[in-house]
């Protein structure tokens, strides 16, 4: 079960973020894991949890209906969860909460690649991203996906910048509020 739990601690903390990303404490905390039961080898091959799968770690957390783990020469390969849906949510530095979700997630090791399927959608502080199928390049920071909003289109909707009013009556750059010191 250590090799799963560092396995996991590993897969979890590249899937969310990057390691850049995340908040620094959250590698920081130990990692617990929770499920209704496990099958698999904690070698090379597949390992499962299931039912009512929880992983938290500092401000990570991702709850599953199945969580399933394959390694190859003693390394990750491959990562999917599955649930209705897959909840992901951890603070990103300086950024705020980001959650995720989806009926499946998939997270492909060696390429970084991370696709979320199914009512797919991330909500970050800044934007907000809803389709069928989103992915995710974690090496080189491209996000791509296709429809799901009910006519096969993808949403995205992005807030507003905070920018100070102008006070544009008088002539002057003055933002409105203070007052001029002529």
């Amino acid at each position: 079960m250590i090799i799963l739990r560092q396995t996991l601690a590993v897969i979890v903390l590249l899937f969310m973020s990057g390691h850049s990303m995340s908040l620094e404490s959250d590698r920081k905390q130990p990692l617990e894991i929770n499920a209704d039961a496990t099958e698999g080898t904690l070698g090379d091959g597949k390992a499962v949890l299931s039912g009512n799968v929880e992983i938290r770690q500092g401000s990570m957390l991702v709850q599953a209906d199945v969580a399933e783990v394959e390694k190859v020469d003693g390394r990750v390969r491959y990562v999917v969860l599955t649930g209705k849906p897959v909840h992901l949510e951890q603070e990103i530095e300086e950024e705020g909460l980001v959650q995720a979700n989806a009926l499946r997630i998939e997270y492909e090791v060696a390429t970084g690649i991370i696709t979320l399927t199914g009512a797919a959608e991330v909500v970050h502080p800044q934007y907000h991203v809803s389709g069928e199928e989103l992915k995710y390049d974690m090496n080189l920071q491209h996000f791509q996906g296709s429809g799901g909003d009910g006519n096969g289109r993808i949403r995205i909707q992005l807030d507003p910048e905070v920018v100070p009013d102008i006070d544009t009556q008088s002539g002057n750059d003055e933002v409105q509020g203070q007052e001029s010191s002529q």
